[in-house]
């Protein structure tokens, strides 16, 4: 499988070295089979977020954001993303909202959303390990199946 995959961490006091929300999601693809990562770490800042993606979706076919989901003052990933979506996938978070209550009473606490940016999947996860985990493993037999689609057997050979 050889779809690109971008991985974003939102966080004020991540860095290369102690990212381990980003560090999960990309172990967590690799398990489903992917092997191309990008990754970036910005600050719970709308702008930089939105550059983010926006650089992103320029050269990946799924692009994943760890952290900003909550409701603290400086979680701001869900307006961040929202008006970059040009379609809306909100069954995705449900799902990973929902398979989370098996694990924790308070997987409702985050606002991700999901949906489609120039022709890349974009999701929210939380900023936790462990949700991040659960998260990808939640829609993770879907995330091929919608690369596929979205680019409707337009991919070269071995791309996505």
């Amino acid at each position: 499988m050889a779809a690109t995959i971008g991985i974003i961490t939102v966080s004020d006091t991540r860095t290369k070295a102690n990212d381990i929300s980003g560090a999960t999601a990309e172990e967590t693809l690799v398990g489903l089979g992917f092997t191309e990562f990008k990754t970036r770490i910005v600050r719970d800042e709308i702008e930089e977020i939105q550059d983010a993606i926006l650089d992103l979706v320029e050269s990946c076919h799924a692009v994943f954001t760890t952290g900003g989901t909550g409701f603290s003052v400086r979680d701001v990933t869900p307006e961040a993303t929202a008006p970059l979506l040009e379609k809306r996938a909100d069954s995705l978070c449900e799902l990973m909202r929902l398979k989370g209550m098996g694990q924790t009473q308070f997987s409702h606490l985050s606002r991700g959303i999901a949906g489609v940016c120039k022709g890349a999947l974009v999701v929210n996860l939380p900023g936790s390990p462990k949700a991040v985990l659960q998260g990808i493993r939640a829609i993770g037999h879907l995330i091929q199946p919608i690369i596929e689609n979205l680019h409707e057997g337009h991919c070269p050979a071995n791309e996505c």
